[in-house]
């Protein structure tokens, strides 16, 4: 797990190679400005992994959301492994 760094923003202009060496090693960055935090700063492999999990995450929140209401009309749900194999085999039927 990455450790969290609080650098004051002076510490941008002063000691950036100490930061993105930071940054690098896979630790996040809070910068502070008077003492507040005001932003974050993480190696963009970690950003990328981050922004993954929130697209799975607001993806299985949909879904949910999809169930909750097909579930009031008495809809079947169908996977979508076998909604794709039933339509190669209408299309192989037809030549396609």
């Amino acid at each position: 797990m990455s450790k969290m760094q609080v650098r004051p923003s002076r510490d941008l202009r002063n000691k950036y190679a100490e930061i993105v060496k930071m940054v690098e090693e896979h630790d996040r960055v809070m910068i502070t400005n008077n003492g507040v935090g005001q932003v974050g700063v993480v190696n963009l492999e970690d950003l990328a992994k981050l922004d993954a999990f929130m697209h799975r995450q607001f993806i299985y929140e949909e879904l949910q959301k999809s169930k909750a209401k097909t579930s009031d009309f008495g809809a079947v749900l169908h996977d979508a492994d076998d909604v794709h194999a039933e339509l190669e085999q209408i299309l192989m039927a037809h030549g396609l």
